[in-house]
């Protein structure tokens, strides 16, 4: 029996009954028990072997696919009379996967609740979508971003915007996977929104990645009155990878050794208003000394590729890409969310970060998931907290935000 492994990007949703020409939609803890459960159940994924949750989930066989390839190897290594459930990171992916295999003549399809969202709002025309803007001016497909706007808004003011940039190791991943995760906000027609993709590491090294998210904070500013953004009010968020960026984005609005010459628009600041780091590294000098999954100073780790060398061998390299490094009293104010037993990204990450920003006196939360692995940890309380950030630090809403421990899913 083949199996797929399972990936944890997940967003909270209700339960759909399964209908003849549509896959049904589960929630994260229903697809989990589903999982647990259900002897033969094939579980599609597309992310890597490095990104695997804990549990039931560690124990699927990874068979990756990718857009281009997926209907003709869901036809030879699945088995349409056996029940499938659908996971990626991406969301809308997730939802178009699960929806061709209902196509392909599969009989039992359940997709992730977010992303069968995200798949109907995208059909809806609830939300004005302009993909592949480039926002470098360069004809490198890597340098763009999407940008989702509301067909209703909620006022007459300009929208602030969150950014979202997206996790992968610096190495995988794409703009595609933002979506998901920002259309709730648009969708309340109070909130733009933008997701970018950047050079991974295997074209170009550090500080490339960064200037690319800089460069796209600066479009943005610079057509801010054209699409009616408010340029001052502009948050970002990630996840692993893209938490350690959009960090780097919080701290290092004045440092102009990242800034890079990229784009028409540099006489536009790259600083934004808040950050949404979830799970992000940000001392890539320390992240060996702690247990992990991977041995982040050997040359071949995902921290070495980016800065092009091994990490304790290119220390200045390693603490140039390390947002710690850069924490002064004027960055951007903080939301973090890390779980204890990541088994990539130490927790120890956010701990000591975390502590060189409230030394500084920079406004931070943090969200500590007991238990909680590498992402896959999302839940209502969760989801409430980051929204009520979002809302006072770009809407100016006189906002309660909760920050301290929660459990899984909670």
């Amino acid at each position: 029996m083949k199996q797929l492994a399972v990936a944890f990007f997940m967003i909270i949703g209700g339960i759909i009954p399964a209908l003849a020409a549509e896959p049904a939609t589960v929630t994260p803890a229903q697809a989990e028990k589903w999982l647990a459960a259900t002897p033969g159940l094939q579980v599609l994924d597309v992310r890597t072997k490095e990104e695997f949750a804990t549990g039931h989930l560690a124990k699927a066989t990874l068979i990756p696919w990718t857009d281009n390839n997926f209907a003709d190897r869901a036809a030879k290594e699945l088995d349409p009379r056996k029940p499938v459930l659908v996971y990626c990171q991406g969301g809308v992916r997730s939802a178009k996967a699960a929806v061709d295999l209902v196509k392909l003549g599969f009989t039992d399809v359940r997709g992730l609740a977010g992303g069968m969202l995200a798949w109907q709002q995208s059909r809806s025309g609830s939300i004005k979508t302009l993909l592949d803007i480039p926002y470098a001016d360069t004809q490198d497909a890597a340098q763009r971003l999407d940008l989702y706007l509301p067909a209703t808004r909620a006022g007459d003011k300009p929208l602030p915007v969150i950014v979202f940039i997206h996790g992968g190791a610096w190495q995988g991943g794409d703009k595609a996977g933002g979506r998901a995760s920002v259309l709730r906000f648009v969708s309340s027609g109070q909130y733009a929104a933008a997701s970018v993709e950047y050079r991974l590491s295997q074209q170009a090294k550090w500080p490339a990645q960064i200037e690319d998210c800089k460069a796209a904070i600066r479009w943005l500013k610079a057509h801010a009155k054209e699409h009616g953004l408010d340029p001052e009010k502009i948050g970002v968020w990630g996840t692993s990878a893209g938490g350690h960026l959009v960090a780097m984005l919080g701290v290092s609005g004045d440092v102009k050794e990242l800034e890079g010459t990229l784009g028409k628009h540099l006489d536009q600041s790259s600083r934004v208003t808040c950050v949404a780091d979830y799970f992000g590294p940000t001392n890539l000098l320390t992240m060996g000394d702690f247990p992990s999954k991977m041995a982040h100073n050997a040359a071949d780790s995902p921290e070495s590729k980016l800065i092009g060398g091994a990490v304790q061998e290119n220390k200045d390299k390693a603490r140039s890409a390390s947002p710690v490094t850069y924490v002064t009293s004027d960055d951007a104010a903080f939301f973090i969310a890390h779980g204890t037993t990541d088994p990539l990204v130490p927790y120890n990450q956010t701990e000591t970060f975390a502590a060189a920003l409230e030394k500084s006196k920079v406004p931070v939360y943090v969200e500590t998931i007991e238990e909680g692995g590498h992402g896959g940890f999302e839940g209502p309380k969760l989801d409430a907290r980051l929204q009520a950030f979002f809302d006072k630090y770009l809407r100016g809403v006189d906002a309660t935000i909760e920050s301290g421990k929660l459990k899984v899913r909670e």
